[in-house]
């Protein structure tokens, strides 16, 4: 079951489960389920996959848009406790579909040291059910649900957190990775 964690630590980060990517394209991962493989350009147009963090905890956070007021402040504040993920094991990697250029101008502008990764083409947000249909001022329109999740050394999701809220989340992400 795929809960929104909201800011709390999960109760459930050993969860075990055979489950795997297979059909799931388009539908929300839950902890427990395998990560889906990706290799897509960082920040410095350099191919990053999921193969590049083996070995290492992966903290996965999707977001909607560079330089935005709360896409801004949850890479500030990951960026902030990047030495704590560092000595909990783990790695730090924010995708959205904004070009690589914006990543980079993203990163210089707010002195960022995290990495990003670029998916244009929306295929890895598409994969982790985080692209989705969104409203606002009863518009609708397809965008980036706010979602991040920890993806343990076994490619495992550990634990997952939709619809994030940026105030205090980082520090929760940061203690569900040290419980792992």
């Amino acid at each position: 079951m795929n809960k929104n964690l909201s800011n709390e630590p999960p109760s459930n980060l050993n969860k075990n489960s055979d489950s795997s990517f297979g059909g799931n394209l388009g539908k929300k991962l839950a902890s427990g389920d395998k990560a889906p493989d990706f290799a897509l350009p960082d920040d410095n147009g350099v191919r990053i996959s999921l193969a590049s963090f083996a070995g290492k905890k992966l903290v996965l956070y999707f977001y909607p848009k560079d330089d935005t007021s709360g896409c801004t402040k949850e890479a500030i504040d990951f960026n902030g406790l990047r030495g704590e993920f560092t000595k909990a094991g783990a790695a730090i990697l924010g995708v959205s579909p904004d070009p690589v250029a914006s990543h980079a101008r993203f990163k210089a502008k707010h002195k960022l040291e995290l990495a990003l990764a670029s998916d244009e083409t929306k295929a890895m947000l598409e994969a982790y059910g985080v692209w989705a249909e969104k409203s606002m001022y009863g518009r609708k329109y397809m965008g980036v649900e706010r979602t991040t999740f920890v993806i343990g050394k076994d490619r495992q999701i550990a634990a997952v957190w939709n619809n994030v809220k940026v105030p205090g989340h980082a520090e929760a992400v940061l203690a569900a990775v040290k419980a792992l």
